[in-house]
């Protein structure tokens, strides 16, 4: 499964880097008349939009926006996850009870009617979004970090570095980060997925940025514009796909790293 994951990403990746530089978003045009929702031809593979534009080139084009956006976000959650759950986890008490009441408040808010809410306010443009996304995924990542604080600063070496005076800071950043790093990898590469889903979402329903191609306002463009209607399935398909493999990808790795670093879910050969 990890290793399915990792081929449909390291090709997904090899398109967003290298992709752009050999594409370019054309408008088809046959005779001086522009071709619009043209079914895919040997020189468009995946036919061309309501201006005439190639699907394919676009499609490759908002890889790059979608997975930096995605990828982007994913860090800002994590920092911030990381840092409330080992900070609660850490010092308990009035400071964990604080700290896990406002991480209850974004767990019990719908995610994304808030994330509608906050994009809205803010307008629609990538920063934006990748801000919107990051604030509010963060907080199943601080419960689970949260967890294993609580069972790491409990291990001898903990105490010991207690006895020779360490800090709090010294012992948070070289003792509690990293034994919970582990699962902190793990979980970001399946928040990765979501963040990268949410932006598709956001994008999808009009709260993207209109002048960046991404795969999510290649499918809004796709609604609004009738491509249900008029059957132009090659307008909604490829980007659709799309975020569906990289979202796979992303969770067959997050799947795979668990039952690794998890004891518990690790396979034992008969």
């Amino acid at each position: 499964m990890g290793l399915i994951g990792l081929v449909i990403l390291a090709i997904f990746a090899l398109m967003a880097i290298v992709g752009p530089y050999l594409v370019d978003i054309t408008i088809l045009t046959v005779d001086g008349v522009t071709q619009v929702m043209h079914p895919p031809t040997a020189g468009y593979a995946l036919g061309t939009d309501d201006l005439g534009k190639d699907i394919l080139a676009s499609v490759i084009v908002g890889s790059r926006v979608s997975l930096l956006v995605g990828l982007a976000a994913t860090i800002i959650s994590m920092v911030i996850g990381t840092l409330v759950g080992i900070v609660s986890g850490f010092y308990g008490r009035a400071v964990d009870t604080i700290l896990m009441r406002v991480t209850d408040v974004f767990l019990v808010i719908p995610w994304l009617p808030l994330m509608l809410v906050m994009a809205a306010l803010l307008g629609p443009s990538l920063g934006n979004i990748i801000f919107v996304i990051g604030i509010t995924s963060w907080a199943g990542t601080a419960r689970i970090i949260r967890s294993q604080t609580l069972s790491v600063k409990e291990r001898p070496y903990v105490e010991r570095a207690r006895a020779i005076g360490s800090g709090d800071g010294h012992i948070m950043l070289h003792h509690i980060l990293p034994n919970v790093f582990p699962l902190i990898f793990a979980n970001t590469v399946l928040v990765a997925a979501v963040a990268i889903l949410s932006e598709t979402t956001l994008s999808f329903l009009g709260m993207g940025d209109p002048t960046q191609v991404t795969w999510g306002m290649m499918l809004h463009f796709a609604f609004s514009m009738g491509a249900v209607s008029f059957g132009a399935w090659w307008w909604l398909l490829p980007p659709g796909i799309c975020v569906v493999l990289v979202v796979l990808g992303f969770t067959f790795i997050g799947y795979a790293l668990d039952e690794v670093l998890n004891p518990k879910l690790r396979r034992r050969d008969q």
